[in-house]
């Protein structure tokens, strides 16, 4: 099944393919399995025998050329299946078990402080990710990775060392556009590029996500790279550590979040639809 998340219609958004299988594949065929769907990511479910109240599942994802170990939107799509054809309205949460630890998604009622027609509300509960400082050999390329946009800082995510390159205004992470073949050769996964709203655009910040060394030039719409980016704001005391909306856009999609004290991220899918079916036998 093909899911597009933060879809606001058919055909746009972040699409994940979502299988659920009965028990566990061979890690071969899942890498062939999501190369063949060739979207940003693939999802697969086992459900686990839990006597816990939330249904519980074991979930990996896979890119087209590799498995990688946390994606949101794959995560969001999966309870958005889950929840309207699986499970039904008996369940309010369920929980995934997965390399990164497990995540659970809930249904939740609709903020007061977000407008949307969407019947259906998922919430899923990120940790924050602490931010490393760059040495110089790490960033020698970024100016003409970027083409020449104007680099105000460079950090490193503490988990997987994508780089986070914020840029003198929002308008420029829009217009960007970089050397796919520099950012391979940059260290870590790849490189987000992120900006503060300007004033009056209700956003907090803007970012885009270029992985190529995943066969992703750029990700629609990244929400690990938005975590990443929620700790840049904290870093540089543009968002506090506590419950409050946080808007962001992220190349042409809009995203919620709402922070907590803990230096936890809720994270809010309004939209998704579905596409497609295909039966695994």
């Amino acid at each position: 099944m093909q899911v597009d998340a933060f879809a606001a219609e058919p055909f746009k958004g972040n699409p994940a393919a979502v299988l659920l299988l009965e028990e566990d594949a061979d890690e071969r065929w899942m890498q062939s399995v999501a190369t063949e769907f060739n979207v940003s990511q693939t999802a697969f479910l086992v459900r686990e025998p839990s006597a816990a109240a939330a249904p519980r599942f074991r979930l990996r994802w896979f890119t087209p050329v590799t498995e990688v170990a946390l994606c949101g939107h794959a995560t969001l799509a999966s309870a958005h299946v889950l929840f309207t054809i699986l499970l039904g309205k008996q369940h309010g949460t369920v929980e995934f078990v997965t390399k990164s630890g497990i995540q659970t998604a809930k249904k939740v009622p609709a903020p007061e402080a977000v407008a949307s027609s969407a019947k259906l509300f998922i919430e899923l509960d990120f940790p924050t990710i602490d931010l490393a400082e760059c040495s110089s050999a790490e960033m020698p390329s970024i100016p003409e990775t970027l083409n020449g946009a104007r680099v105000v800082n460079v950090y490193k995510s503490s988990t997987v060392g994508d780089l986070i390159v914020e840029i003198s205004s929002a308008k420029e992470v829009v217009d960007i556009v970089p050397d796919i073949h520099e950012i391979k050769r940059c260290a870590g996964r790849g490189v987000i590029v992120t900006a503060p709203g300007p004033a009056g655009s209700g956003y907090d910040f803007f970012s885009r996500f270029f992985c190529p060394k995943f066969a992703i030039d750029e990700v629609m719409s990244c929400s690990f790279s938005q975590v990443v980016c929620v700790s840049w704001m904290q870093r540089g005391f543009l968002l506090a550590a506590r419950w409050q909306p946080c808007f962001a856009m992220q190349n042409g999609f809009h995203s919620n979040f709402y922070m907590v004290k803990n230096y936890r991220l809720h994270f809010l899918q309004l939209k998704t639809y579905v596409d497609s079916t295909i039966r695994h036998t």
